[in-house]
């Protein structure tokens, strides 16, 4: 099995925490010279250190701000212009703000599909002819089991999640033949600060402790655990080498089999 990412580049958005930091190190460990863009210099030199390098790899990091799409492209593209093509790109933005669909204002809406479809409509087109001409390309785009089922108070989520699988299936079956794939990877309940966040909001709201939100949400996933950041980035970077270059536009959940449906 060819699981080798060296003489790759890779653009990890949302790359300093989280999921998107847990993809990053396991593309590092694959060979790959990644590069981890967010909007905090501080974390970014932070999480770089922790990309492995044994493969020789210089990795390096962007600030940009997903929010603002045009901005962000810009800095990829004098990137680009300055290093050569980049192989491999991560779509990963944080998740919006929680609460129910019908109390959403339209702006709010408006921002999720700005910072999620939009900023990763624009990183393709700059990215895709570089990876043509490269003949390789992997597109990962980090989005939600809410595709498959929406979850209740996530509703910006839930809306923005959809619309960015559409978006990506799409893609998928006009640029297949170019041997580049998309795909989309669904995490579930995976320890991060962001899962942090959501529980404590959760409890909150409830008038209920962090440990019994958790223990709710554990009881209806199969493995009874929650997942860990590693589990999920191991997944991401298989589906950038080449051994899977036959999985082209699938929604792949990593959630311990937590989602009802197929």
């Amino acid at each position: 099995m060819n699981l080798n990412l060296q003489n790759k580049t890779a653009l990890v958005c949302g790359g300093s925490q989280g999921l998107g930091l847990a993809t990053a190190k396991e593309l590092a460990l694959l060979g790959a010279t990644v590069i981890i863009a967010s909007r905090t210099e501080s974390k970014l030199i932070a999480a770089v250190k922790e990309l492995d390098t044994l493969a020789g790899q210089q990795h390096v990091t962007l600030a940009l701000d997903l929010t603002a799409p045009e901005s962000a492209k810009t800095i990829v593209a004098t990137w680009v212009s300055k290093n050569g093509p980049i192989h491999i790109l991560v779509n990963n933005a944080g998740g919006p703000p929680s609460g129910p669909l019908i109390d959403t204002e339209a702006t709010e809406l408006d921002k999720a599909f700005s910072t999620h479809v939009i900023s990763s409509h624009l990183l393709v087109q700059l990215l895709l002819p570089g990876m043509r001409q490269a003949g390789y390309g992997r597109i990962i785009n980090i989005v939600s089991t809410a595709v498959k089922q929406p979850i209740n108070g996530l509703g910006i989520s839930n809306t923005v999640r959809a619309a960015m699988a559409n978006w990506a299936k799409t893609l998928a079956n006009e640029i297949g033949h170019s041997g580049i794939t998309v795909n989309n990877i669904l995490p579930g309940y995976t320890s991060t600060e962001r899962l942090k966040y959501l529980f404590a909001k959760q409890a909150t709201d409830q008038g209920a402790t962090i440990e019994t939100i958790e223990n709710k949400i554990v009881e209806n996933i199969p493995t009874k655990r929650l997942g860990q950041p590693e589990e999920f980035g191991a997944v991401a970077a298989f589906l950038c080498t080449p051994a899977a270059s036959y999985i082209n536009g699938v929604n792949i959940p990593v959630d311990g089999g937590r989602t009802g449906s197929l």
